[in-house]
């Protein structure tokens, strides 16, 4: 049986529109009715013409028009004639790009993660991004007693930076560019936080940690200087952690990592195989299910599906928002 739906077209820079798709479910395909969809950093690159090369993750090459959209979840509608693993009526976590921004989107299976059980229904259908930042979190190499910087108090980076601090970290630091942000950090536990457009906030981390650096830095910002100042106020033989994508080439201070020994991390469970993220998403989403995590104060902008064009303005105007979100 044959789904229409609305479905998100980005079809040049800052240019997102909502047209009617059909989609047809194939044997080893399931179509799931989406509950919410949220909007990614790496949509709101794309949104402004900031394209990355194709990899693996991509079924359409990024290049315009791009049926744009990942973070999704919701519920199993259509199943094909190969598919044994799941049932009508469950509750699923999107983890691939299949056009999400839509009432509906089809997907092979291994694209999909069951929903953990007392999940709420909002955070099954953000489950990748709350996932994705939950893991890099529990796996950032925080010890007791550390000293922990996160660059970028957005999603993600808030969501770090509460499980730094719960692994026993001694002093977490969220550093950005953002009043609001950092606010909002110093609210979810933050001990310390910098504003790194109107203060000297490597002087500051020097100052706090008798001229060291930090233990761990988690970058979660995204950006050339983001990475740089990463690599400047990390200590000797510390702990590199990368969270963001950056679509663009950018340059970077390869010698201090060379000659201070960093250790390097990269907690992306996204981009790791389907049997991985099988074993490891309900361990990432175990302490969220506990309520051990405030993510309901990270959606910070709701719309409805119809508005996405209103969505995405938003996304591009206003950094503050930490997660806009869209209900079909």
């Amino acid at each position: 049986m044959a789904v229409t739906t609305r479905a998100a077209i980005l079809r040049g820079v800052r240019d997102i529109e909502l047209v009617e798709r059909t989609l047809v479910c194939g044997d080893n395909d399931v179509i799931v009715k989406n509950h919410l969809i949220g909007i990614c950093g790496s949509d709101k690159s794309f949104y402004r013409g900031q394209m990355p090369p194709k990899t693996a993750e991509f079924r359409h090459a990024p290049t315009f028009p791009f049926p744009l959209g990942h973070e999704s979840g919701g519920t199993i509608v259509e199943l094909g004639a190969k598919v044994s693993d799941y049932k009508l009526g469950d509750k699923v976590i999107a983890f691939g790009w299949n056009n999400n921004y839509a009432d509906y989107f089809c997907t092979p299976t291994w694209q999909l993660q069951p929903a953990p059980d007392g999940l709420e229904m909002d955070f099954v259908a953000l489950g990748e991004p709350i996932a994705c930042a939950m893991h890099a979190g529990l796996n950032c190499g925080a010890q007791l007693g550390d000293t922990v910087l996160v660059l970028g108090g957005g999603f993600a980076g808030q969501i770090i930076a509460q499980c730094a601090k719960k692994k026993g970290a001694l002093r977490v630091i969220v550093a950005d560019v953002l009043d609001g942000k950092l606010e909002l950090a110093r609210k979810l536990g933050a001990d310390v936080t910098l504003n790194l457009g109107n203060e000297n906030a490597a002087a500051r981390i020097f100052e706090m940690t008798g001229g060291a650096g930090v233990d761990v830095v988690v970058e979660a910002a995204g950006s050339a200087s983001s990475f740089n100042f990463a690599s400047e106020v990390v200590r000797h033989n510390g702990k590199f952690v990368f969270y963001s994508w950056v679509t663009q080439p950018v340059s970077l201070n390869i010698s201090r990592w060379h000659d201070d020994g960093l250790q390097f991390i990269n907690t992306c469970l996204v981009h790791h195989s389907w049997r991985e993220r099988h074993v490891w998403t309900p361990l990432a989403l175990h302490p969220v299910v506990q309520g051990m995590v405030d993510v309901r104060s990270l959606i910070t902008h709701e719309f409805p599906l119809s508005k996405i064009k209103a969505g995405f303005e938003l996304a591009d105007k206003d950094d503050t928002a930490v997660k806009i979100t869209f209900r079909p």
